[in-house]
């Protein structure tokens, strides 16, 4: 089941609420690169890129991409005034001496306890774990943004992933086109509902066991 484009920037603009000034973020591949487009004007963040930039911005103009200025996925973007560079494997220290504070990352499944799965589906895609290994390890503050189901209507939220994992226990929000969800110590907490859906359409979607609590914010 595909996503439309007013759904994609609608989980990227709530991904964005959750960055706090001073914050080193990073961003994967998919919907988290539209986050760089909705960071609120009061919120200054560093954005870093496994191929060695700091402060990179949003997604250039049609006609102003930069042939020499892409991000870790191969994509254009721009970079804001006091930008740096580095090679990657200064870039991938950073990661794993634990100075990102967060990754915003796309998942093919996320598990009631946070685990997750964003690497293979074994026999469909070539094998290449990539800079997800080490980021959902490292980094301080996880954020999964994702289609609430695959491509069969079955959800992407699940009670044990059965994909291969990328790391365990590490997901701390996942943002989908139907909600947003925490990952707690009493279990996986409905906090938020996108409109037009109810609490009744994500719970038939979503596979794994939902704390439902009193109050509910629905975002129109």
């Amino acid at each position: 089941m595909g996503m439309g484009k007013e759904n994609r920037e609608r989980i990227a603009r709530r991904a964005a609420q959750e960055l706090r000034n001073g914050m080193v973020v990073n961003l994967g591949i998919g919907i988290p690169t539209q986050v760089a487009d909705y960071v609120p004007e009061d919120v200054h963040v560093v954005f870093h890129a496994e191929n060695g930039i700091l402060c990179a911005g949003g997604a250039p103009e049609p006609g102003e991409e930069d042939a020499f200025l892409c991000n870790a996925g191969g994509y254009p973007v721009t970079v804001v005034d006091g930008a740096s560079y580095c090679d990657s494997s200064i870039a991938f220290a950073m990661i794993r001496r634990g100075r990102i504070d967060m990754t915003i990352l796309g998942a093919l499944e996320v598990s009631e306890r946070g685990d997750l799965a964003n690497w293979i589906v074994p026999g469909k895609r070539v094998a290449g774990i990539g800079g997800a290994m080490e980021l959902a390890q490292k980094a301080k503050q996880v954020i999964v943004l994702m289609n609430h189901v695959n491509r069969q209507g079955e959800s992407k939220i699940k009670k044990r992933c059965d994909l291969p994992l990328t790391a365990m226990g590490c997901v701390k929000l996942i943002i989908t086109e139907m909600a947003v969800m925490e990952v707690t110590e009493h279990g996986l907490l409905l906090k938020e509902i996108m409109s037009p859906y109810t609490v009744e359409d994500v719970v038939r979607n979503t596979e794994a066991a939902l704390v439902i609590p009193e109050h509910i914010v629905y975002i129109p």
